[in-house]
């Protein structure tokens, strides 16, 4: 007996951009840390879009979701901090729909003081994605 699949369109990759780790505080900045994890912690979301995913804002909307999503995540483990942050964004289309895969990594800290919020690293180069 043989089976056949369906034949369904696959998701193609339009663009991919990502930024390599990145330290998001240095030494002369006053953060007293009490504990680090010894792994970094990765995630993947995947967002579905209702137009063109072209538009600048839904990625750097997409990249800052994951972040705080990633935050709220170590927030839970008793971490406050990214240490080091990474991320990389796949744009995907399959006819008229498009999707965003954003896979956000950083290394959760406890901070003894509240640590400064910050913006994802190098958010600029999502300005050239296609």
């Amino acid at each position: 007996m043989l089976l056949f699949r369906r034949k369904e369109t696959p998701w193609e990759v339009v663009d991919s951009r990502s930024v390599d780790p990145v330290p998001m505080y240095y030494e002369d900045e006053d953060l007293d840390l009490v504990s680090v994890k010894d792994t970094n912690v990765r995630r993947t979301y995947v967002l579905e879009l209702k137009r063109d995913a072209r538009q600048q804002n839904d990625l750097r909307n997409a990249v800052v979701f994951a972040r705080e999503q990633l935050l709220k995540e170590i927030t839970k483990s008793g971490y406050n901090a990214l240490l080091l942050e990474s991320w990389r964004v796949t744009l995907l289309r399959k006819a008229k729909l498009h999707r965003v895969e954003v896979e956000y990594s950083g290394r959760p800290a406890l901070a003894q003081n509240k640590a400064k919020r910050r913006h994802p690293p190098f958010m600029a180069v999502l300005q050239t994605c296609h």
